[in-house]
């Protein structure tokens, strides 16, 4: 038998590092690699509720990078938060559609947060979905020992009218927030009309109108100029670095809605960056592309 001695074990933590094998059997191959955050691997908290309002449980979805080995008493990294809002013209949000694209940035080193809204479905008018968005970044950071999230690093991003919601969130300045991503978000519905869209946006009945009530959205101008976030913005007051991006043939918010947020921001000296999706639409035709989530995590993280 060989002779080998007994080696007493070493420190799981807070002792030196543990000591790398020299051993490389003939035919083994040696691989060289980037370390990140929990690689693959993640913690899925489906449905957990943070609020009970209208009736109904709303929840959030929380992602978490995870370890292999999580020994009892090991110490809990703290990662960055986003929370995602995802779009649904203000209505029932499936949630579960953006897991996907969620899953890929928690394994990038981020705790996300997906949000669920009470819906203009059941009645609830402006400003319910940005309130329901701010409760529940609450909960999450009330959570963060749970969660493991890092509560100065937070981030609010969404698409569509989720993305009027992270840019509220953001503009309103009621929770911490360090950075907002929008994609192709509504601004100012009260000139959507005026730009070429797929759908109506002054009626009653449109996505616009319900937000404010099941109003016509011109013949109510003080309602719908209270949904715009333009309208909270100053030159004093804090503003989070704000990443546009929006395609150029978007069918559905027109892209001019983006205009008019970054040239506000821009005239009062704001933080922001806007990116133009040449040929995209709503959604579509870039944004479930590698490079649109690269620009959106770069930003994100140059900047939380």
């Amino acid at each position: 038998m060989e002779n080998l001695q007994l080696i007493p074990p070493t420190p799981m933590f807070g002792g030196p590092p543990f000591p790398n094998s020299e051993e490389l059997p003939e035919g083994a191959i040696s691989v060289k690699w980037e370390d990140k955050p929990s690689g693959a691997m993640l913690d899925f908290k489906p449905n957990v509720v943070y609020q009970s309002l209208g009736g109904e449980e709303q929840h959030v979805q929380v992602l978490m990078p995870a370890s292999m080995f999580a020994f009892p008493g090991a110490p809990k990294p703290k990662y960055p938060l986003i929370a995602y809002v995802p779009g649904s013209a203000w209505m029932r949000q499936n949630v579960m559609a953006s897991l996907p694209r969620m899953i890929q940035v928690a394994q990038a080193g981020y705790v996300v947060a997906i949000i669920e809204y009470r819906p203009t479905d059941i009645g609830a008018a402006f400003p319910a979905q940005v309130e329901d968005a701010e409760a529940a970044i609450r909960f999450v950071l009330e959570h963060a020992e749970e969660y493991g999230v890092d509560t100065s690093r937070v981030a609010v991003w969404g698409d569509s009218s989720g993305g009027h919601t992270a840019i509220s969130v953001g503009i309103r300045g009621n929770v911490h927030v360090s950075v907002v991503a929008d994609w192709y978000a509504p601004t100012e519905i009260a000139v959507m009309n005026y730009y070429p869209s797929g759908q109506d946006h002054i009626g009653a009945d449109s996505p616009e109108g319900r937000l404010i009530g099941n109003k016509n959205v011109l013949e109510n101008p003080e309602l719908a100029a209270a949904t715009s976030p333009l309208n909270w913005l100053s030159a004093d007051k804090p503003t989070p670095p704000i990443l546009i991006m929006h395609g150029s043939a978007d069918n559905i918010v027109p892209f001019n809605q983006s205009v008019r947020l970054y040239e506000k921001l821009r005239e009062l000296g704001k933080e922001t960056t806007f990116y133009k999706v040449e040929g995209g639409g709503h959604g579509s035709g870039g944004f479930g592309s590698d490079e649109c989530l690269k620009v959106t995590l770069d930003y994100i993280a140059a900047h939380i």
